[in-house]
């Protein structure tokens, strides 16, 4: 947190599954966004994002509801229907009426299905590398992920799969984000339902518009199968394909993310 710009207020929301943990960092006027942390993360990961976002917008963080972090879930998540129960009822207590939603990967797919099963509570979503959104997890992922469940994984294979999945990049021991993820990894066990990937339906109900930023080189899954799905059935969507990103696209490319989705509120968002 030390790393993260100021904090300007935190809350613990209460809803029907146990308490969400917000931080607000103040910023320009117009509609704040929400960011949404990916698979065991939490607030932390958005360390090289917030300076670029909050130069355009107030920013609300949340610690997703039974990931890591230090929200406190208090009864079991079914689906996706309790999912986006918990989620509206922390707008309502943050009293934010359609706000701006952006989540990258497992956070992708939490604003997507908000959005999904509470049409109008948001205004616009911007997707980074969204898992089980516009294509399923790629099969090779699905293989590497099973041993990392298990307690008592050898560090040296959750290494190699961390790895893996941002690009080859090197993990740094005493990089404070890649220390967090690692640890969510081995010290916290998830007890979710795996998120169920939407049908055509859905997405073609989606009535907002929808910024896509598929990695070209992410392991979740086929980036180009995805980008066609999202054409094909987002009625108001953008979408892009970046070659050279990993599925840690966020932290690859902050500054572009931050201008790129200034530009979309402004352009096709109200507020």
């Amino acid at each position: 947190m030390e790393a993260l710009p100021a904090v300007d207020e935190t809350y613990d929301v209460p809803t029907s599954f146990g308490t969400v943990r917000v931080y607000r960092f103040d910023g320009p006027g117009g509609r704040p966004v929400v960011l949404l942390p990916g698979r065991n993360a939490s607030t932390p990961m958005w360390a090289d994002n917030l300076p670029g976002l909050l130069a355009h917008r107030t920013v609300f963080a949340a610690d997703l509801l039974g990931e890591p972090g230090l929200s406190v879930q208090q009864r079991p998540i079914a689906g996706a229907e309790d999912q986006a129960q918990w989620f509206g009822e922390m707008l309502d207590g943050l009293a934010l009426g359609g706000p701006h939603l952006m989540g990258v990967s497992f956070g992708g797919w939490a604003a997507a299905n908000f959005a999904v099963r509470r049409p109008g509570r948001a205004s616009s979503l911007t997707l980074l590398d969204p898992a089980m959104t516009f294509a399923p997890i790629a099969f090779r992922m699905l293989l590497a992920s099973i041993p990392m469940g298990v307690p008592g994984a050898p560090e040296r294979y959750r290494r190699w799969v961390l790895r893996w999945i941002s690009g080859g990049a090197e993990l740094d021991e005493y990089d404070p984000v890649a220390a967090l993820i690692d640890s969510g990894t081995r010290d916290y066990v998830l007890r979710q339902p795996v998120p169920a990937r939407f049908t055509d339906d859905q997405l073609r109900s989606l009535d907002v518009p929808v910024l896509a930023l598929l990695a070209g080189r992410s392991v979740i899954h086929d980036a180009r199968r995805a980008a066609e799905t999202a054409r094909k059935l987002l009625p108001r969507g953008r979408v892009e394909v970046w070659p050279e990103a990993s599925h840690a696209i966020s932290g690859e490319y902050p500054t572009e993310i931050a201008a790129g989705a200034s530009t979309f509120w402004s352009e096709f968002s109200p507020g």
